[in-house]
């Protein structure tokens, strides 16, 4: 198809629409097929009767396109498409932006953290200022020596990576053997995948970097009532066969 140049129009219509639906949607947050063409109207200077005369389409059509007040088929999108040479594809609004910036930042010291100590560990929770958080970093300190001191496996919602910044640790997880980390070492699991880290025998206690990721906005809160008393009703099942807690929303 040849090229046409139209007056008041000097660069690719690809960048330009998808310009236009970044600026829509920053404005609107609905990047609609209406707005999309009212503001590439605007960039090339046109009349409604001019685009509708380069379009094929009735002024009173795109009119009441552009507020919203109408669709257009696809047959009439493929038109808009060929006559103005825009791919179809830009004309659907739908939008390829960049999230906004929100330049939060949170320095993490140990002096600031919130602790929670329980019998297996001692828990530093980090940047503890910033809410609706996608990562929860905490430091802690392992103590249990044991499944037995430890207790059920516990499970909850997201990922986790787990760092070993001093002494050995032994992963214990739902699906998978034992592993035994030293320093330096780390491990990423499903954390719906019931698990419990454990001090090796030749160290007392270890310190690990956590970091939890979970849509979930109470993951929080979730893992501060992770060791909370349960009460467990007596079973015939081994110990053998580990039981899984899974930690639920805490109830506000």
């Amino acid at each position: 198809m040849p090229t046409r140049v139209y007056l008041g129009y000097k660069e690719p219509d690809r960048k330009l629409v998808k310009r236009i639906v970044v600026g829509v949607t920053i404005l609107s947050n609905r990047p609609t097929l209406g707005r999309i063409l009212k503001e590439l109207r605007r960039h090339r200077n046109w009349t409604l009767r001019e685009m509708s005369e380069r379009s094929g389409i009735p002024v009173s059509t795109l009119s009441k396109v552009e507020n919203d007040r109408l669709t257009l088929t696809y047959d009439k999108l493929a038109q808009l498409s060929e006559n103005l040479e825009i791919p179809i594809s830009e004309l659907f609004a739908e939008t390829e932006t960049d999230e906004a910036v929100t330049a939060r930042r949170s320095i993490g010291r140990v002096d600031d953290a919130v602790r929670v100590t329980t019998p297996n560990y001692d828990y530093y929770y980090l940047c503890t200022e910033l809410r609706r958080k996608r990562m929860v970093p905490v430091l802690t300190r392992i103590r249990a020596k044991s499944l037995d001191e430890f207790g059920d496996l516990v499970s909850h919602s997201g990922e986790e990576y787990i760092h070993v910044l001093e002494g050995t640790i032994v992963v214990h997880t739902q699906f998978y053997d034992p592993v035994t980390l030293k320093t330096g070492e780390a491990i990423y699991i499903d954390s719906k995948m019931g698990h419990a880290y454990v001090a090796a025998d030749d160290c007392d206690e270890a310190l690990v970097l956590g970091v939890c990721s979970s849509e979930d906005d109470a993951l929080v809160s979730s893992l501060m009532h992770m060791h909370e008393p349960v009460a467990v009703a007596e079973t015939a099942v081994t110990q053998a066969i580990p039981r899984v807690r899974a930690l639920r929303r805490p109830v506000v």
